[in-house]
């Protein structure tokens, strides 16, 4: 009998925790019946954001391009999530779709002397999200993040929500706060 109460034990679920959020804050919005890891780590700190779901062309190679087209922003304002090496730890770097990374800068801001692209896969197990769809929040383990400063010239901007197909819009100092990053101009035109 104690056997069969340890196992019963152990397939219990604790209870899921219960999020209250103020009337003034969206509530998690589920997608398809399902949130992303970024979704669930601003509700649970009472963040505002709003999101926005697009219909993903899976032909599309510009997934930041196809989103901001789509939505009808400003290339400016939507940001794309980028995984770099740098001196061999992996770092997130967060540039507008209408630029590239300036590798040379990113390194420069996290202290680093080269940089270069992570590998796709490596990047998809580091943050636990699929290429296209990687978000700057609520990633499986916390990265050293650079936002490029351009993002503080707008008072919202739009990031991956953690899938393909689904945008998030927050204050910029609101990402900057969630993810502990620092800003340096890393992008260019």
């Amino acid at each position: 009998m104690a056997v069969i109460s340890t196992i019963v034990a152990v397939h219990r679920r604790r209870p899921a925790r219960r999020v209250i959020l103020p009337p003034s804050i969206p509530r998690l919005l589920p997608v398809n019946g399902r949130g992303t890891p970024a979704l669930a780590m601003l509700a649970n700190a009472g963040v505002a954001y709003t999101v926005h779901p697009y219909e993903h062309n899976p032909a599309s190679r510009s997934f930041g391009e196809e989103a901001a087209a789509a939505l009808a922003v400003p290339p400016d304002r939507v940001f794309k999530t980028l995984l770099v090496d740098v001196d061999g730890q992996l770092v997130v770097a967060v540039v507008p779709v209408s630029g590239s990374l300036d590798l040379k800068a990113l390194a420069e801001a996290v202290g680093g002397k080269r940089a270069a692209m992570a590998d796709v896969a490596v990047a998809e197990r580091a943050t636990g999200y699929v290429a296209g769809g990687i978000s700057p929040l609520g990633q499986r383990r916390r990265l050293a993040t650079v936002i490029d400063s351009s993002a503080l010239d707008h008072p919202t901007v739009y990031v991956s929500a953690g899938r393909r197909g689904l945008d998030i819009e927050l204050a910029a100092q609101d990402l900057v706060t969630m993810t502990k990053a620092t800003t340096a101009v890393i992008a260019r035109d």
